[in-house]
């Protein structure tokens, strides 16, 4: 399959611009899906928060997954898109017991991560099947801003707390039908991850009308050359072989749910970006491009590391630059980063930018959030404007009136 033509792209959509290979998210899905081909009820739900277009969305649907959300809107945006409310999970952190009352009435699958929420849901609708996300105090991701097992996690129900969780679920009588954790991101070793799944079977055995167990996700992609990852086949491997055992224990073929997001549409995407100067310091060479962090915050957020390709001079001679954004603020995508030697009006793509970039997106300093361009079938498709003035001033009140002579005036006094 032909891959996306991001020069082609830049020109014809314009910079800066987000670009999804529709390709590559198909290959993930589907070596996910090998990788536990041997688990009879396997289903991935699409972590909507790393990438949320309604398209891609469409085309997760397409391709038979699920879908994870974290917010009403996700949960709005998963139904627009053509999920059945069924094929939906709803795992919101710290929100009212009204938008999860709101998310049932939907007739998604409820996910609850606290103590309290649980029992007033499990008190006003106890007939209504609900998941019960755990806190396993297993650390599996590599990166602590990223991790959400560790036991100061705001995320889920501490294990310690499981005889407490029991005994609302007793008094309520609640319909729980599944069991939940996520550890973390970029998950490297399998082991640990396995470990906190033994936590997850011993906890589940509490619970006699299960149908799924959802061990999260949080696996790993390469990040430039010879990056380490996740190894799925490995983990498939022996996960489905615990899976199956513990299935055969319990008396039940119950559904094994992973959640993944960044694995799917990470290595997908490329942010493109014009170069406007490239200025020389006394010790540095910049090369400031018309973006920010407010169109690409990770960098500065979590310091995570996009290779960055000059795709209008792929055969230039590498120097060294500091690539930086136009924000009114140390705006730093990369320091003293080999690229191929660039001039004014070059386009610098950034790889693995399908996952958490443009969902995270804003218009800092009153700039536009970019356009969205799909790669599918050999061609590319608009799936989201660059924005205008208008978007900017869209939802403001412009309160003139309150500056008229006379209330000025009275406002001096």
């Amino acid at each position: 399959m032909k891959a996306p033509d991001l020069l082609k792209i830049a020109k014809e959509f314009g910079a800066p611009v987000y670009v999804y290979d529709a390709q590559k998210i198909n290959s993930q899905f589907k070596r996910l899906t090998d990788a536990f081909k041997g688990v009879s009820n396997l289903r991935l739900n699409y972590a909507a928060k790393a990438l949320s277009n309604i398209s891609v969305l469409r085309l997760m649907n397409s391709l038979g997954s699920g879908l994870d959300t974290v917010s009403i809107q996700e949960v709005q945006l998963g139904l627009l898109a053509g999920f059945k409310p069924e094929s939906i999970i709803y795992t919101p952190n710290g929100v009212s017991l009204e938008e999860i009352e709101e998310a049932a009435a939907l007739g998604v699958q409820i996910n609850i991560d606290n103590l309290s929420v649980l029992e007033q849901f499990g008190s006003k609708h106890p007939d209504v099947p609900v998941c019960i996300r755990i806190n396993p105090h297993v650390m599996a991701g590599g990166n602590s801003n990223i991790s959400v097992g560790h036991i100061d996690s705001k995320f889920g129900i501490s294990i310690h707390q499981i005889p407490h969780l029991l005994r609302i679920v007793e008094l309520t009588k609640m319909n729980i039908n599944g069991i939940h954790m996520h550890t973390g991101s970029d998950i490297l070793d399998i082991d640990v991850f396995l470990y906190a799944s033994e936590i997850l079977f011993e906890t589940a055995k509490n619970f006699k009308n299960l149908d799924f167990i959802d061990f999260g996700s949080g696996f790993k992609v390469p990040y430039k050359s010879g990056d380490i990852e996740t190894n799925v086949e490995e983990l498939g491997k022996k996960l489905t072989h615990r899976f199956n055992e513990f299935c055969a224990e319990y008396g039940k073929a119950l559904t094994l749910a992973f959640e993944p997001g960044k694995f799917l549409v990470s290595e997908a995407g490329f942010f493109l970006a014009k170069v406007n100067v490239v200025k020389q310091t006394t010790s540095t060479v910049f090369a400031s491009v018309d973006s920010g962090f407010n169109h690409l915050i990770r960098p500065m957020l979590y310091g995570s590391q996009h290779e960055i390709v000059n795709i209008s001079n792929p055969k230039g001679r590498e120097r060294y630059y500091s690539v930086v954004g136009y924000i009114c603020e140390t705006d730093t995508f990369g320091n003293n980063r080999r690229v191929n030697e660039i001039s004014e009006g070059n386009i610098l793509a950034f790889k693995n930018a399908g996952a958490y970039c443009f969902t995270m997106a804003s218009n800092y300093n009153s700039r536009y959030r970019p356009a969205e361009v799909l790669w599918l079938n050999g061609e590319a498709h608009l799936i989201r404007k660059r924005e205008t003035f208008d978007d900017i001033i869209n939802n403001q009140v412009d309160a003139k009136h309150l500056f008229e002579p006379k209330r000025a005036k009275a406002i001096a006094k």
